[in-house]
């Protein structure tokens, strides 16, 4: 995978991990961006270009004061930009090229200086890792028992179809003992000759159940999305 697709991917773990935000495209003058927020306050904004991207951090003065308590942590490029930054009246603008991992480590304790993280996990009941990587009690095809109360499910549902669209929910899952399995993957992981769909290598990038690839993208999703329809069926987001 190409370094910048590797800092896309991480980004979104790492900031869907990490925060309960929403997820909005926009612009910035007439390069794409997508900005993470909390109500309308943004916390990060990330222009995308083909080669890089730029990352966007306001920090107002109780956030400059902790940054500027831990400044020697930063690279002396991040030192220097801090100090060539301009500061207006709703805070200090910084915009940081990021086009490696290393980079991404860098902006990753910064953004933690912006904002603490405030995603809290999902309950853990009843949990039970299926042959194709989902958390049984997560996933909106699974039948048996789930750590959501009934009411919860139509709203999960409607999670679901806002980002993956016309998908077949109707195809029902009653847990890897059940021999005629409906759900999609099993077709394909057999067909492939493979126990659990975590040992096939396009895994990351299947979509035959549900779960989305992680992208920094241009797309409207919510941070109830996220919680709901995506972070279940990522590997280690949620402990599965």
């Amino acid at each position: 995978m190409p370094e910048l697709e590797k800092v896309s991917a991480e980004t979104m773990r790492f900031m869907r991990g990490k925060y309960k935000l929403d997820e909005v495209p926009g612009k910035y003058y007439d390069i794409d961006c997508l900005k993470f927020r909390q109500g309308k306050r943004t916390i990060l904004s990330i222009n995308i270009h083909e080669d890089h991207f730029d990352f966007q951090i306001i920090y107002g003065k109780a956030e400059r004061a902790k940054f500027e308590a831990r400044l020697g942590e930063f690279p002396q490029a991040i030192q220097d930009l801090y100090h060539e930054s301009r500061a207006l009246s709703d805070g200090l603008w910084m915009l940081i090229r990021v086009d490696d991992l290393k980079m991404l480590e860098t902006l990753k304790q910064m953004i933690m200086i912006k904002k603490i993280p405030n995603r809290k996990p999902l309950p853990q009941n009843h949990v039970h890792m299926s042959n194709c990587g989902h958390r049984c009690d997560l996933c909106v095809h699974y039948q048996g028992r789930t750590s959501f109360d009934p009411e919860e499910r139509d709203f999960i549902l409607a999670c679901h179809k806002a980002v993956y669209g016309n998908f077949a929910w109707e195809k029902n899952c009653d847990g890897c003992h059940f021999p005629d399995c409906t759900v999609e993957s099993a077709d394909c992981r057999k067909a492939k000759g493979a126990d659990k769909c975590w040992d096939c290598s396009n895994y990351s990038t299947c979509l035959k159940t549900a779960g989305w690839p992680p992208e920094i993208h241009k797309r409207t999703i919510t941070a109830d999305q996220v919680t709901y329809a995506i972070l279940p069926y990522v590997k280690g987001q949620y402990g599965n």
